[in-house]
């Protein structure tokens, strides 16, 4: 079938997808472009493909056409690629022993790239808490090149979630001053490491239920690093 309007009823309905509280209640959201429709119909997430006529992607999946009208009405990018997919999040429980907190990282960037060296160090789980940026805009999926479909992600409030584990997984936080060279650490099977907001670190109470704190040593020129960059010496070093 060929989508010709912006003003069809499903094509209105999907553009509503660009939003947070429109992506929860439907269950759905949008990509785009060849490399990551081919990450979520590879990882089991598209359900339907969208493309610009004329274009071909051999997917075995159900497919429908669109105009260059309703593509500029889908697409959140400068240059759309004529590619659009429409997936379906899936119903996710935390598991395994090597888990990420996050705690209100609200830069799109920065979640896609935490999400991205995640999968990169194996980490089990990813804890976010209601700040966080949204795992399903198109921001973060794009600045995870895709490695949202290869992450286990649950939302929860994090001082009781981490009241649950505290005599199960030891719980790490970060701290600048106070804490224990990473480099230092001894290799451990299981963590539970909690990451912090961009101007205000991690939350006080959540930093006073840590069991340990650990901090990067780096050149005293440099007064901090950006959260997806600490976030993925950090997991490398901890999972090394």
């Amino acid at each position: 079938m060929l989508y010709s309007s912006a003003n069809n009823p499903k094509i209105k309905e999907l553009a509503k997808l660009k939003i947070k509280k429109y992506r929860d209640k439907q269950n759905l959201f949008l990509i785009e472009g060849n490399h990551l429709v081919k990450e979520a119909y590879n990882s089991g997430y598209l359900k339907e493909l969208l493309l610009l006529e004329n274009q071909t992607l051999n997917l075995d999946i159900k497919t429908n056409y669109i105009t260059e009208n309703v593509l500029k009405t889908l697409s959140e990018v400068e240059t759309p690629t004529g590619i659009i997919g429409i997936c379906e999040k899936k119903a996710m429980t935390l598991k395994g022993t090597k888990l990420l907190i996050l705690d209100s990282i609200q830069d799109p960037g920065n979640l896609g790239t935490i999400i991205r060296s995640s999968v990169a160090f194996n980490v089990d789980t990813i804890i976010i808490n209601d700040k966080c940026a949204d795992p399903y805009s198109d921001k973060v999926i794009r600045a995870s090149q895709g490695m949202i479909f290869k992450t286990n992600i649950i939302k929860k409030e994090l001082p009781q979630f981490l009241k649950e584990i505290k005599d199960q997984i030891p719980i790490f936080g970060t701290k600048v001053d106070g804490g224990k060279d990473l480099s230092t650490l001894e290799k451990i099977s299981k963590f539970a490491i909690i990451m912090g907001n961009e101007g205000s670190g991690v939350d006080k109470k959540l930093l006073d239920m840590c069991d340990e704190y650990l901090y990067i040593p780096m050149n005293h020129n440099c007064e901090s690093l950006n959260v997806g960059v600490a976030t993925s010496i950090i997991l490398y070093e901890l999972t090394k």
